[in-house]
């Protein structure tokens, strides 16, 4: 997103796997997921949480963080796991994109699972402006990320009858993609080169189907104070 724009809402993307977790942690009875670039800033900001009340979830290169109680899947935020608990979560990609946008009067993340609830949610407020924001890996492209922006604007064009384009070529492009692999998104999510790596890393087969299950969940993570996603 360009320095220059300055949006009245925006909705933060990493498909594979920080949006996910995300989502699905706050759909799983988290209290809160508190969202850090630097892991100096989230330790001590841990430090202040009662213990039995938090969770380090800490996430490079695809894999965890030695000393961090969970890494970057959705699948191990269970309700067993994370009920009650604030999830202090710093990621390769997904928690610095939060950073970035982190002023934005209404800020969001959405993935494919909770792509119906964002849109839904959107078409309710209807900001002026919106930026949808990909997290790429690195700085990089992320052809998972494009595909859920292209996801989230497709639903959004259904949803306003009146919406007959969309704002620049980068979200026209997201919505021809997601129209080629809306059928198939977890193969997309796999020929991924962020999905290629975590293929090489190890079993991902339950994370690939989770982040690729379509509209699964009501919960949008919502920013109430800086840093920090409720369920909303």
């Amino acid at each position: 997103m360009p320095q220059s724009v300055h949006p009245s809402a925006a909705v933060v993307i990493d498909v594979l796997r920080a949006t996910t977790t995300i989502a699905w942690a706050l759909h799983n009875g988290a209290e809160a997921i508190q969202a850090f670039a630097d892991i100096e800033a989230l330790q001590s900001a841990a430090a202040a949480w009662p213990a039995d009340a938090r969770l380090l979830v800490g996430e490079r290169g695809g894999q965890k963080l030695e000393g961090f109680d969970l890494g970057n899947s959705p699948v191990t935020v269970g309700p067993e796991t994370v009920a009650g608990k604030r999830l202090f979560m710093s990621t390769t990609n997904g928690t610095r994109a939060l950073d970035r946008v982190r002023d934005v009067p209404l800020l969001m993340t959405a993935a494919l699972p909770n792509r119906e609830a964002v849109a839904q949610r959107l078409h309710q407020h209807k900001p002026d402006t919106l930026a949808i924001v990909g997290s790429g890996w690195e700085g990089s492209y992320s052809l998972e990320d494009s595909l859920a922006a292209g996801a989230l604007v497709h639903r959004l064009l259904e949803l306003d009858s009146a919406a007959n384009a969309v704002a620049n070529d980068e979200a026209t492009a997201a919505l021809a993609l997601w129209k080629q692999w809306m059928h198939d998104p977890e193969a997309c999510l796999r020929t991924a080169t962020h999905g290629q790596r975590l293929i090489r890393i190890g079993d991902h087969d339950a994370d690939f189907q989770c982040c690729a299950a379509l509209d699964q969940l009501s919960t949008v993570p919502t920013q109430g104070e800086p840093g920090v996603l409720k369920a909303a």
